[in-house]
């Protein structure tokens, strides 16, 4: 019997270009003349995958995201690969908002995907391995109706398909 084709369904932003997007957005910062002296700033933390943005008021909080995800827009990060915080108040009357960078698919979601690829009847098995879904099939076919189908749905994720073999 032939062995079974598979690919994975994973959900991981290249932390090296949110780290270019970054430093683009702290430049903008510098240059902007609006932002220049607001006395703003971002911060980039890669090992937790987390941005900070302090600012004087939510308005400039605001205008301070944009431009970063303006920068991240360039760099082709998906800007669903980032959720943001609410507003929290910080030190010196400022106000904070942090932007976790989405590394892996959530067990719900994963389930969700799961329950909806298996809905439709495809002729493939689908497991969950931690943050990341394998599918597999006997036809090549098969496995490019699911990738068609997945990308229909909006699981509110930026998701990728890879190790297609």
């Amino acid at each position: 019997m032939a062995k079974d084709n598979s690919f994975d369904i994973v959900c991981q932003a290249n932390l090296n270009e949110v780290e270019n997007a970054y430093n683009q957005a702290l430049k903008a910062l510098k240059q902007r003349y609006d932002l220049k002296d607001s006395g703003s700033k971002i911060d980039y933390d890669k090992a937790n995958a987390l941005l900070t943005v302090t600012a004087p008021s939510e308005f400039v909080c605001g205008q301070v995201i944009d431009v970063l995800t303006s920068a991240l827009t360039k760099r082709k990060v998906d800007l669903k690969s980032v959720s943001w915080s609410n507003f929290i108040d910080a030190a010196g009357g400022n106000v904070k908002k942090t932007g976790t960078i989405i590394q892996g698919i959530d067990q719900e979601i994963a389930r969700k995907i799961n329950k909806d690829i298996k809905a439709e009847k495809f002729k493939v098995k689908v497991t969950i391995e931690g943050d990341k879904l394998r599918v597999s099939g006997p036809k090549r076919d098969d496995l490019q109706e699911v990738i068609a189908f997945v990308k229909e749905k909006d699981y509110g994720l930026p998701l990728q398909f890879t190790n297609y073999r």
